[in-house]
């Protein structure tokens, strides 16, 4: 069985466990979504003009007497600042999405752009808990949002089916904006050198996934997500001190 089409959100997945990642793909691991995102959805469908249709597929966003909940008025107060904002609104809707379709190393890519500017850049809305360092437990140190969450992942691969259709390497800019009820933005480009080290890196990754797919490569699990926290079993008996010794 082959990949139909690949898109961005499962490539993340594989990246930060391929065990995970496999399981979902198989309907063995159903993930709830955090509400957190749920808002994130509410404004990237105000910006694409979807809003009224979300509404009406997430009534649990309302309460009982049809008001929106309290994360959602923020969004909307979200909203109508970034409404007064000229330039990043310029940057998010002068646009239009655009769905294009690729291939990287033989394997078909689909990605849906928020915000297409031809011959100018590419734009991807952000919308974020705020924009402090997030402490990662896997490098042991704070990162900024971008490296934290890997989006240059998704920078390497839009830029690259962009090219494919366009014939054009466009900027990668992402327009991010907090969840506060003063929200923050800012415009941010990924500089250039990271995208192209980032496309050779997914190159060479993405037909892994292929034979990941295909159940011709074994899955390696990162040991630390709750899909494999779920799975973990007693193996031995340790002296209690080297238990938290081995963490380090």
């Amino acid at each position: 069985m082959k990949w139909n089409i690949l898109e961005v959100r499962r490539l993340n997945g594989f990246l930060e466990c391929e065990t995970k990642a496999l399981a979902k793909l198989k309907g063995e691991w159903i993930e709830e979504k955090p509400k957190s995102m749920l808002v994130s959805s509410y404004i990237d469908s105000w910006m694409s003009n979807d809003l009224e249709r979300f509404k009406e597929n997430n009534s649990d966003i309302f309460t009982k007497q049809g008001e929106l909940k309290a994360d959602f008025k923020i969004a909307e107060t979200v909203i109508e600042q970034i409404k007064e904002d000229p330039m990043f609104m310029k940057y998010i809707t002068n646009g239009n999405q655009q769905i294009m379709t690729g291939e990287i190393s033989g394997v078909p890519v689909k990605i849906k752009i928020d915000s297409f500017h031809p011959s100018k850049c590419i734009t991807d809305l952000k919308s974020m808990a705020s924009f402090d360092l997030i402490w990662n437990e896997h490098t042991h140190k704070k990162e900024n949002f971008v490296d934290y969450y890997d989006y240059i992942t998704q920078a390497a691969i839009y830029q690259e089916i962009v090219f494919q259709n366009t014939g054009d390497v466009l900027p990668f800019i992402i327009a991010a904006c907090t969840k506060q009820k003063y929200s923050e933005r800012v415009l941010l480009q990924i500089p250039q050198d990271k995208i192209s080290f980032k496309l050779q890196f997914l190159q060479q990754y993405l037909p892994h996934i292929q034979e990941l797919k295909e159940g011709k490569a074994i899955p390696t699990a990162c040991g630390c997500c709750d899909y494999c926290i779920s799975k973990k079993k007693c193996d031995k008996i340790y002296y209690y001190e080297d238990f938290w010794r081995k963490e380090e």
